[in-house]
C-alpha cells in the first residue's frame, strides 16, 4: 500500500528524530564518487547490496529504488551539488509508520588529498514503534553503508584501472 510522507527540507538532517551519521572512506575522488550517486543512478544495485532497483525519475528530478524485501520508495533530488552533496527525501513507499524521510550523502576530499570521504545520514520521523525498530536496526544501517562504500570504491577503482570513466 502506498503511502505519502511528509515533505521536509534539507535541514531536516539537523532536527529528525532519529539521523544518525556514519562515515567511510574511498580511494576515488569526489567526482567519481558522486558520479556513482547522482548521475548512474541505475548501477547502485552494482554496489549497494540492499538496492535491487534503483532508476532515475521525473525526468531526473527523482528516483525510484527497491530494497531486498519489497520495500520501495519514490524520491525527490532535494540537492545535486556535484563532488560535494546528493540528498533526496522520500515522498511515497510502502513502508509502515514511517512519516518523513530524508538521505544525505556528503563528499569531502579526503584529508591526505587523496580519495573521498563520504558521510551519510539517514534522517526519519514515524511512528514509536517505527523509530524504536530503526533505532535497533541502527547497526545494520551502518554495516549496509560501510559495505555499500567499500563495494563502490572497487567498482571505481576497477573502472579507473581498465581506463573507463
Amino acid at each position: 500500500m502506498a503511502r505519502s510522507l511528509r515533505p521536509v527540507g534539507l535541514d531536516f538532517t539537523g532536527s529528525a528524530p532519529f539521523r544518525p551519521s556514519f562515515t567511510a572512506r574511498t580511494a576515488a575522488p569526489p567526482e567519481d564518487v558522486y558520479r556513482a550517486l547522482a548521475e548512474e543512478v541505475e548501477g547502485w544495485p552494482q554496489w549497494f547490496g540492499a538496492v535491487t532497483l534503483a532508476r532515475p525519475a521525473y525526468g531526473g528530478a527523482g528516483r525510484e529504488v527497491r530494497l531486498r524485501g519489497g520495500v520501495w520508495f519514490r524520491e525527490k533530488v532535494m540537492a545535486a551539488d556535484p563532488e560535494r552533496r546528493y540528498a533526496y527525501r522520500v515522498d511515497e513507499t510502502n513502508v509502515p509508520g514511517v512519516r518523513a524521510l530524508l538521505e544525505e550523502w556528503r563528499l569531502t576530499p579526503a584529508a591526505a588529498g587523496d580519495g573521498t570521504e563520504v558521510r551519510w545520514t539517514f534522517a526519519a520521523d514515524g511512528s514509536a514503534p517505527f523509530l524504536l525498530a530503526l533505532a535497533g536496526a541502527r547497526p545494520g544501517l551502518g554495516h549496509s553503508f560501510r559495505t555499500a562504500v567499500r563495494a563502490l570504491d572497487a567498482r571505481l577503482a576497477e573502472r579507473r584501472w581498465s581506463g573507463g570513466r
